[in-house]
């Protein structure tokens, strides 16, 4: 049967759920567990993910769903991923993954490469004691090319497989947005760096950005064939796709949708407003993009798990790091949605 995290959690979704593809969740029948229970979080349940041909699937090579949030930037919102807000969001939200997202460029893990590695190793400690699975996001924006960060990227990877490569609840996030290069050239990074990781970790699935700022495409005109008729030369991998609901309307849907039942693909962030993470949500948007990533059995994680002024991040200024990060009290409209949904 489903249980939650701890006994101490509040009883909503629980955080232990296996949705096979094409099913919505139903909430639990049974009663909070003991606290010897305790340990039968979602991770601890599912362990060592794996790509089963076009879904992700637990150690049992069942489907799952993994739905949770992304951190903003390190650089400056590192006092929003705390103790109190980890237990808000494994046990009060009842999320499964959490995405920590180390910018690379813009004052991130150029400016301080052992600092930010110590920072994302005692986030993925916090994050695993609280029965998640985390994403290493390598945060790389701006330039666009993945290549620019290649060597910086083996560094920093090869030293997160070597301190976490034997955990079982891991996601390597290869290159975040890769913009104003061609899909053969992202390709080819991918290709350089997987085998790099492997040779460390050859378990932990991989998550290939793809191009046009991860719309497979999309957003530069093209669409998800280029990925479809040439993936990737590796294995258990998966190609992320990006969409802000109030700027990607069908076309971006559309893609999704049909590059979904080809290659495997998992949402590592979106929000319910416009790119810049700002502006008015269109929640009827992004509804319909969920509605399919649970038809599907697409996994996601939704921009941003802190305090900034934009309509994107969920809680309201000031809340970090005292909180509180439980409930609804400090919620932004954007934030009542996504927890909801997770």
């Amino acid at each position: 049967m489903l249980r939650k995290l701890s006994a101490l959690l509040l009883p909503l979704l629980a955080a232990g759920f296996v949705v096979p593809a094409g099913t919505a969740p139903a909430a639990p029948a049974e009663p909070a567990p003991a606290a010897a229970e305790a340990t039968a979080s979602f991770a601890a349940t599912n362990g060592q993910l794996k790509v089963c041909g076009v879904k992700l699937c637990n150690k049992n090579r069942q489907a799952v769903q993994l739905r949770g949030m992304s951190t903003h930037g390190l650089q400056w919102y590192r006092q929003c991923v705390n103790d109190a807000s980890l237990d808000a969001l494994a046990g009060d939200w009842g999320a499964s993954v959490m995405r920590i997202s180390m910018y690379v460029q813009e004052g991130g893990y150029e400016t301080d490469p052992a600092g930010y590695t110590n920072l994302v190793s005692s986030i993925i400690d916090k994050v695993t004691a609280r029965g998640m699975y985390a994403i290493v996001d390598w945060h790389m924006l701006n330039p666009g090319d993945p290549h620019y960060n290649l060597s910086r990227a083996k560094t920093f990877f090869s030293e997160i497989a070597r301190r976490h490569g034997t955990k079982t609840n891991l996601l390597y996030e290869i290159a975040n947005e890769p913009s104003g290069v061609s899909w053969s050239r992202i390709k080819s990074y991918a290709e350089q760096l997987i085998p790099v990781i492997r040779a460390i970790d050859p378990e932990t699935p991989v998550l290939v950005g793809t191009r046009a700022w991860s719309s497979l495409g999309v957003s530069d005109g093209a669409n998800e064939s280029e990925v479809v008729n040439n993936p990737v030369n590796a294995s258990n991998i998966m190609y992320t796709f990006h969409f802000y609901a109030a700027s990607h309307g069908d076309e971006y849907l559309n893609a999704l949708s049909r590059a979904a039942d080809r290659v495997p693909m998992f949402i590592t962030e979106f929000g319910t407003q416009e790119y810049t993470g700002d502006g008015p949500n269109d929640f009827a948007m992004a509804q319909r993009y969920l509605d399919l990533a649970a038809q599907k059995g697409i996994s996601w994680t939704n921009w941003n798990f802190s305090d900034d002024f934009r309509s994107g991040a969920v809680f309201t200024e000031g809340t970090c790091p005292s909180g509180p990060f439980a409930g609804t009290s400090r919620l932004k409209p954007a934030g009542m949605w996504v927890r909801d949904r997770i």
